[in-house]
């Protein structure tokens, strides 16, 4: 492939569907042929907002593109999945990546077969206070997870582990990197349908344990995760953009003047603790990943989050609701 921008076309013009719209338009490495939404009204009006066509049938507009980028609700991201991989487009889809197992499961297999890239947008593995402690991380034995939101209407329509905790399934899940051994979970409705707050346990095989609790019926906003390994622990404000890192080792010979040194006791070598606040650089984490996209597509690369880790997310997402489910909800 050449070195051109690729050709790419948004499907949904919604809240982040205008976010993906503005940025690609901008973009060094894609062109930005045109969108389609279902609503006339809506595509009328950002049309004029960003001066880009917008296509009444979605099939004519991927037949036009290299990448279909999906930004649609949830439950047609399937069926735009499909009809892109038809036509063998490269694609982006908003996490969650599919409504059903199977569905993701089809479209793992369909995508081979089409030899697409497909990744996901779990745009928290491109936060900028998360790239710069990832190189810390060294086989975490304890995670824990806090996202809270404020309610808002427009994300009640998916069940608070797939629109919030979702994120941190999979930031642990690429942490960790071992198989979920046992989950338990337990979540309460309060404002719709299905639980606004939800609390899970994941074990994994290799012994880690990460306890994560979602709300978005929260007073505050809150992106926080802590993890804990052999001689050191990390701190990740997602939200805030921070992090820091507390590292412990031996001390042979004179300290660091400037580190807190600990006696162990029972005549073990005394410890030093030193304090790290790792540089975070400012990023725009959506316009990151998707330029990740267009690299891996040029260089026949497995895209940073693949449809494979998306549907790993996903399965232990749904492994959770089926676990809350199962609990009495007080009703």
């Amino acid at each position: 492939m050449t070195n051109e921008p690729l050709k790419v076309c948004v499907l949904g013009a919604g809240h982040l569907g205008r976010i993906h719209l503005k940025i690609l338009k901008n973009s060094p490495h894609y062109d930005l042929i045109g969108f389609y939404d279902p609503d006339p009204v809506v595509s009328a009006k950002v049309s004029a907002e960003f001066s880009v066509k917008a296509y009444s049938k979605m099939e004519v507009l991927m037949d036009l593109v290299d990448v279909v980028d999906i930004v649609t609700p949830t439950l047609s991201h399937f069926d735009c999945a499909l009809s892109a991989i038809k036509r063998f487009k490269h694609l982006f889809i908003e996490k969650p990546m599919t409504n059903t197992l199977e569905e993701g499961k089809k479209l793992i297999r369909l995508s081979e077969e089409a030899d697409v890239k497909i990744q996901v947008g779990h745009v928290e593995r491109f936060n900028p206070a998360f790239t710069a402690v990832e190189a810390f991380l060294d086989r975490p034995m304890f995670v824990e997870a806090h996202r809270l939101a404020q309610f808002n209407p427009r994300g009640t329509d998916v069940p608070v582990v797939l629109d919030l905790m979702i994120h941190d399934i999979d930031i642990i899940l690429h942490s960790v990197k071992s198989d979920v051994r046992n989950i338990s979970a337990s979540g309460v409705k309060v404002i719709s349908d299905t639980p606004d707050i939800a609390n899970a346990r994941l074990e994994f095989e290799n012994g880690c344990v990460a306890n994560l609790t979602a709300s978005r019926i929260s007073m505050k906003n809150m992106r926080k995760t802590r993890f804990f390994q052999k001689d050191a622990y990390i701190s990740v404000d997602f939200l805030e953009k921070k992090c820091e890192v507390v590292t412990m080792k031996e001390v042979h010979g004179e300290s660091n003047p400037f580190a807190v040194v600990v006696d162990p006791g029972n005549g073990k070598t005394l410890r030093e603790i030193n304090f790290e606040r790792p540089e975070v650089a400012p990023n725009n984490a959506i316009e990151d990943e998707l330029h990740a996209l267009a690299k891996a597509i040029r260089e026949g690369s497995q895209p940073p989050v693949s449809v494979t880790q998306g549907y790993k997310a996903l399965e232990i997402a749904h492994r959770i609701m089926e676990q809350i489910a199962q609990r009495p909800q007080g009703q």
